[in-house]
């Protein structure tokens, strides 16, 4: 059974405008959320909203969008004949034979069709856009996705009227009068099938395998000037026929034939199902996840801290260099790809960007200093929704673009405006799997290739063998297993939680157990015979501790949907549910370390962040993974004390901090260091060292290493320095002194790292694909203006003078003098008629509303405007022209 006509009851529309005139409101406003382009600008009336929805782009956008079914429907429109009944195309859809599952999937396919004015007319003409039918419709230069070629019609077009009663003879058909009647009987023939069997039947048998190759396409074959005797008997009769001297063609209608009637090989009206490659339990899932969560704020944290001073500088073009990025990998200890991903991971968060100087550099921004004090599970939060709702790519630096040039991390065109429709697309299908079940990539891969076929088809990076959306979905897996989303391979709970996805499906198991330790009500067998699934236990503590929220609502509503959650929860609630799951799966900061004999110090965790920072100036980190090995030397003692800790406040934040007593070796490293440290002084002269100790500086003028910074004796207690004090202080030190600066004044200069910040910056803008999606007050408004702008242009109205009785063009304003107009909106006012006007405004817009006039004074007319539904005053000066309506109630 087909689906309904556009307008049941009612006379056929004519053309596109005239059945989008006859749908309803909400049918209007499900077309432009479904088609948002249409709405920029808004459309002035019902005629300017089918000229758009015909233009070749917003075609294009709409097309790309269908899945694979609704695609191949409307292939399989574009090649059957204009006007075509659903039977036909059903026919076509599901061959001779029959298949029950196309025959169900038919209405819906054809319904999105219609929804998005790609098919208007009733189930007894259905009619294909004229640009939608161009783009799948084949010809030379373009096949058809279907394999087909032209119809015999098409393929004759050029042909002599001898060739073609030729032909007819040939094919056993009797000769007609004129080549239109011999074209009909030619394609007569083919659409027999009892007659084509027959014909088949005398075909050697060579030929029919030239039609077994040309069938499902391309259906072009090269010939020579003397063809062998098969292909020749396929040309006499019509079986092949010339596209150019040297070229044939196969007929569209002997191809049908030949297919048994179906217009495409495989017709695929069911999505293919996400496989299962392992199932996990969901608590091992969730405390990978969780552990990998915490891994990359470390990531995060380590490579801002790295930059703390200030990071590399900007590329003249924008971005990071090679080199740079070399040198980022090396201090994360990861590879240059992973490093990129961290770093547009921290600017998408608004964390990192260029501090706008003139020797321009990148370096952590405030926003970074905020993020830091927050709880660490807000701070995960707030890198994951940056992550789903940024258009950048990392996995696209390091590749080239059209031109040939190298995309930089943190550089330009690096933004693809489907990665977050991907992204989420991605996790939904994850989500559509049992708790802890880890998707097949390939059966992934081949959903999002049935979703959206036509941007599969698309590879906008040279030198890459598979098309973006593949690419960016095997990205997707990647980096959500980087990012803590997923957890070995399957989609977290606390993931879940910030998307707002649907509670997983039960596992077979769970419900046996169930099934067999509770006795269903009356509700909940209704519920499981409708094909609802149970939800499962809760995973964790927090899970049965915070309810479940509706879907998410900043993801990319389909087309036909409205976008809004099931629950009506907030964005500010999802974040919320998804920190309270988290958090307690995050391992909670320590307050201590444990001291080795080695002049080590061993973090069995994560550490509190002011214990953190100090033992990060005092120790050298030597090793990193479930705990945390920090080594100290001099060298890390003597950047402490340059900081401005005694030794006995070192002796006591080791005493306090350490659940392990005090090494003797870290007593006597401390207290060496400290002994030495500041007993030589540098300050500037342009630099001078003094010591009490003159037999000290005795031995540094002795010691040939020392001949670089040109020192000599100014007194027992003071040498002058040819170098400048920092590179004194770093020449005293690689010595194996350990010197002090001090200031003017002779006081020790506390040394610290100055923090480099930008000034305050937003996050990257991701960039959107195409018009926003429209919200409910802006579909009222839309549909109710393309309404009243219709009615404007529609009504019939009185003709004044002589030119404004000649039919009016679409669009054409009414002209009329000002002592007309004048004349006829008083008599309006007076009356209490509605009167038709044009109207140009400020901004030179011009548009055609119906009016009921109030008053008239001062050069203004203060009416009731139908087209937007309220009252309004316009000047005289700017209306063009105005006519009465030839029937007031209109």
């Amino acid at each position: 059974m087909g689906t309904k006509p556009e307008a049941s009851g009612a006379a056929a529309p004519r053309t596109l405008a005239e059945a989008l005139r006859a749908r309803t409101d909400e049918d209007l406003a499900a077309l432009l959320r479904a088609r948002p382009d249409l709405l920029s600008p808004v459309p002035t009336d019902v005629t300017q909203l089918a000229t758009r929805a015909g233009t070749r782009a917003s075609v294009v956008r709409a097309l790309e969008r269908l899945d694979r079914f609704t695609l191949q429907t409307a292939e399989a429109l574009a090649v059957a004949p204009d006007a075509a009944p659903y039977e036909s195309l059903l026919a076509l859809m599901a061959g001779d034979e029959g298949a029950a599952e196309v025959e169900a999937a038919l209405p819906g396919a054809l319904e999105v069709l219609r929804g998005q004015a790609l098919v208007w007319g009733g189930d007894d003409r259905l009619r294909l856009v004229r640009t939608a039918r161009e783009l799948l419709a084949p010809s030379p230069t373009r096949p058809s996705p279907t394999g087909l070629g032209p119809s015999v019609a098409e393929a004759t077009a050029g042909m002599s009227p001898g060739r073609v009663q030729e032909i007819l003879a040939a094919a056993g058909l009797p000769p007609t009068h004129d080549p239109v009647s011999a074209v009909e009987a030619l394609t007569a023939l083919f659409t027999d099938g009892r007659r084509m069997a027959l014909l088949l039947d005398t075909a050697p048998p060579q030929a029919l395998a030239v039609l077994d190759r040309l069938v499902w396409g391309p259906p072009y074959g090269e010939v020579t000037s003397s063809p062998a005797p098969h292909v020749q008997w396929l040309r006499d009769r019509g079986l092949l026929l010339p596209a150019s001297p040297r070229t044939v063609v196969l007929p569209r209608e002997a191809a049908l034939h030949l297919r048994a009637g179906r217009a495409h090989r495989v017709p695929e009206p069911l999505p293919p199902a996400v496989g299962q490659a392992t199932e996990r339990r969901p608590q091992v899932v969730d405390s990978a996840a969780a552990s990998q969560a915490y891994t990359a704020l470390t990531t995060v944290e380590d490579l801002l801290k790295d930059w703390h001073e200030g990071g590399p500088p900007v590329l003249r073009a924008g971005g990071l260099s090679v080199r740079d990025l070399k040198r980022t990998a090396t201090a994360l200890d990861t590879t240059e790809q992973l490093a990129a991903f961290w770093l547009e991971l921290a600017y998408a968060a608004g964390l990192v960007a260029s501090d706008g100087e003139a020797d321009e550099r990148y370096a952590p921004t405030p926003a970074y200093d905020e993020w830091l004090e927050l709880p660490t599970a807000e701070r995960w939060a707030d890198l994951a929704v940056a992550w789903l709702t940024a258009t950048r790519v990392p996995g696209l630096v390091g590749t080239q673009d059209s031109k040939g040039r190298t995309l930089a991390a943190l550089g330009p065109d690096l933004d693809r405006s489907a990665a977050p429709e991907v992204r989420l697309r991605v996790l939904e299908l994850m989500a559509s799997l049992p708790a802890g079940a880890v998707p097949e990539p390939e059966t992934l891969l081949d959903r999002l290739r049935w979703e959206r076929p036509l941007r599969g088809e698309r590879a906008d990076s040279p030198g890459v063998g598979h098309d973006l959306r593949t690419r960016l979905a095997n990205w997707t897996l990647a980096e959500a297993e980087l990012l803590g989303m997923t957890g070995r391979g399957a989609l977290a709970t606390h993931a879940r939680a910030l998307l707002g996805l649907p509670a997983p499906a039960a596992r077979p198991e769970a419900a046996a157990v169930a099934s067999a330790s509770a006795r269903p009500t009356a509700g909940a067998s209704a519920r499981s015979a409708a094909g609802a699934s149970a939800r499962p236990e809760a995973d964790t503590p927090a899970e049965a501790a915070v309810p479940r929220p509706g879907p998410i609502a900043y993801r990319a509503a389909p087309p036909g949907s409205s976008g809004s959650g099931g629950s009506g929860s907030s964005a500010t609630d999802r974040r919320a549910r998804a920190v309270s799951l988290l958090a307690p799966l995050l391992p909670a900061p320590l307050d201590h370390v444990l001291l080795q004999a080695d002049l080590t110090a061993v973090a069995p965790g994560p550490l509190e962040r002011p214990l953190a920072e100090t033992l990060a100036v005092l120790a050298d980190v030597e090793s990193k993974g479930g705990a945390t090995v920090y080594r100290f030397t001099p060298a890390s003692v003597r950047r402490a004390l340059d900081a401005g800790r005694a030794a006995a406040d070192l002796h006591a934040f080791l005493a306090t901090h350490s659940r392990t007593p005090v090494p003797q070796p870290l007593t006597y490293l401390i207290d060496d260091v400290a002994r030495r440290h500041g007993h030589l002084r540098v300050g500037a002269a342009s630099a001078y060292l003094r010591c009490d100790d003159d037999a000290l500086l005795g031995e540094i003028l002795a010691d040939r290493r020392s001949q670089n910074l040109g020192l000599r004796r100014l007194a027992p207690t003071v040498l002058a320095a040819q170098a400048d004090p920092a590179a004194l202080l770093e020449g005293l030190r690689t010595m194996g002194y350990a010197p002090a600066a001090e200031s003017a004044e002779g006081d020790v200069l506390i040394t610290r790292a100055h923090a480099r910040r930008t000034p305050p910056r937003t996050p990257p803008a991701p960039v959107p694909e195409g018009p926003p999606l429209p919200d409910v007050t802006l579909l009222g408004a839309a549909v109710k203006a393309i309404r009243a702008g219709d009615l404007a242009a529609t009504v019939e109205r009185k003709p004044v003078t002589e030119a404004a009785a000649r039919p009016a063009v679409n669009g054409e304003l009414p002209r009329t003098t000002p002592a007309e107009t004048l004349a006829t909106v008083q008599a309006a006012a007076m009356t209490g008629s509605a009167v038709w006007i044009g109207y140009v405004n400020a901004d030179g817009a011009a548009s055609q509303r119906v009016i009921a006039p109030v008053r008239v004074e001062g050069g203004f007319v203060t009416a009731y405007d139908r087209t937007v539904d309220e009252v309004r005053t316009y000047p005289l000066h700017r209306i063009t022209g105005v006519a009465e309506l030839a029937d007031d109630s209109a």
